[in-house]
């Protein structure tokens, strides 16, 4: 039996670098294409690296040259012109193009919880999600009309080392090793789900090349469900403190930070807890292992072990202050 003959476009992020280190481990045939530029995590031992940018398709052709896939896997695709660019260059060239879209996607706030690939698509509060929607129905309108073989993978929060999961960054981490209020958005109680990188990868890599997945949506998330609270509370025992937290409304931080606030309002301010079955309907026996205690503990290790990782954001840093001020009160 051949191998897979897989094309990822990008390669180095939190989740496509695990998939690659996956899929290489699977036996597939991987090729990466990217600008090589990535120095945080660099290509696995394995991996076919093309160098091009994808946001040029005439270079983009001269490196695939005659080169066909089973799989093409668009890590990097954010609006419909970058999909339309990925349709006319891989149209002919592979068995299954697979777009990474987002869980934000998801209706905000959702009617019922849990969420399932079928429910409804719309998100009024973030930009982000709502081009990755557009680009969704792009591609499903091109299976239908013309059998561009489409799979969407959406995922939600997936983290590794290098991913804090609490808003702010290292600027969250050090305030909680100073001892300073650290900012959680609502009264800290609602539902989360966070997803270790190689858990991801493992749902994931199963789908390439799979007849089944064709014209369909999954989602890959942890069916390990935490409160704000309890994330913090995590990360700040991994740093070896007490975390200091304060509870301000998400539309408080909105009005002091439209980023921000749109990534809350748009997303982790709404409780999210997903059924996963359908990703196990073709891969059996998938589940998530990885705790997010145990992810804490890494990623705490990640930013202590190396103090050109622990940039502190000055603006943010003050307007966690601000914040804090205006709340007034602290949860234990």
């Amino acid at each position: 039996m051949s191998k897979l003959r897989v094309l990822f476009i990008g390669g180095t992020g939190v989740i496509s670098s695990a998939c690659a280190r996956q899929a290489v481990a699977d036996g597939v045939d991987l090729y990466v294409l990217n600008r090589g530029q990535s120095t945080t995590r660099p290509l696995s031992p394995g991996v076919r690296e093309l160098r091009a940018d994808v946001r040029s398709p005439r270079t983009v052709r001269d490196v695939l040259k005659d080169l066909d896939f089973d799989s093409v896997v668009d890590w990097v695709a954010f609006t419909t012109e970058h999909v339309r660019t990925d349709i006319d260059l891989f149209s002919d060239r592979t068995g299954q193009y697979v777009f990474i879209s987002t869980a934000s996607a998801y209706q905000k706030p959702p009617a019922r919880l849990p969420i399932t690939e079928s429910t409804p698509l719309k998100n009024p509060f973030w930009q982000y999600s709502r081009d990755k929607i557009a680009c969704e129905d792009l591609l499903v309108s091109q299976y239908r009309e013309h059998d561009f073989p489409v799979t969407i993978v959406r995922p939600s929060h997936t983290y590794d080392a290098t991913k804090t999961v609490l808003s702010g960054g290292w600027t969250a981490l050090a305030r909680m090793l100073a001892g300073k209020p650290v900012i959680v958005h609502g009264d800290g109680t609602s539902l989360w789900t966070v997803t270790h990188a190689t858990d991801f990868a493992r749902g994931f890599v199963p789908l390439l090349g799979h007849p089944r997945t064709l014209g369909e949506a999954f989602h890959i998330t942890s069916d390990d469900v935490l409160t704000w609270d309890q994330i913090a509370h995590a990360l700040a025992a991994a740093l070896g403190v007490t975390g200091n937290l304060v509870h301000v409304p998400s539309d408080a931080i909105a009005a002091a930070d439209r980023e921000w606030g749109a990534s809350l309002l748009g997303d982790k301010a709404h409780s999210m807890v997903f059924d996963n079955s359908k990703l196990r309907s073709v891969v059996p026996g998938w589940r998530a292992v990885v705790p997010f205690e145990r992810g804490a503990r890494e990623i705490a290790a990640w930013y202590l072990a190396d103090p050109a990782r622990q940039a502190t954001d000055e603006r943010l840093d003050a307007l966690m202050d601000k914040l804090a001020g205006s709340a007034g009160r602290t949860a234990a």
